[in-house]
């Protein structure tokens, strides 16, 4: 278990051909980045999950061990939080999100609604409940799941439930 504040995972910010990425993030550490996918590797640990916030959004990711290689194996997973009330109500999407899905395969998950991530451990399994708000601007909002994946032991990756 990693907690942190900023993206692990690799984001392509510019979708189409170009290509754009945050130099504030880890996308600004490849060389880091690498460093700590390679130190789990070579300790042979299996199902790291890295938990990251201060991103206001919500995302699930798998870990790749290179970024840059389609063919890489997947070494852990990210489930990013989004904010509480920062950024007002949010929505579903973003104007850019199906270009992003797309330039960023190993992205599996994006929402752009206020609210947090339910985690459950077990000795087999981790299970992320992407919980959310429709409205923060009055009080009384339902809290909703919008998505639940599963991190099975022994099997880095995120598996819908």
């Amino acid at each position: 278990m990693l907690g942190q504040q900023v993206f692990f995972s690799q984001v392509d910010l510019v979708p189409g051909g170009a290509r754009g990425f945050n130099p504030d993030a880890w996308d600004g550490y490849t060389a880091s980045r690498d460093r700590v996918v390679d130190s789990w590797v070579d300790a042979g640990s299996r199902n790291v999950v890295v938990l990251t916030g201060d991103v206001h959004a919500h995302w699930a990711a798998e870990v790749r061990r290179r970024f840059d290689d389609p063919a890489s194996p997947v070494v852990g997973t990210e489930l990013v939080s989004s904010s509480i009330t920062s950024g007002g109500d949010g929505s579903e999407t973003r104007e850019d999100t199906a270009g992003q899905l797309a330039d960023n395969p190993h992205i599996r998950f994006f929402n752009d609604r206020r609210g947090y991530v339910r985690t459950r451990f077990t000795a087999d399994e981790l299970t992320a409940e992407f919980r959310v708000l429709p409205y923060v601007q009055e009080a009384g909002a339902p809290v909703e799941t919008r998505a639940t994946f599963v991190v099975e032991d022994r099997r880095p990756g995120l598996e819908p439930a």
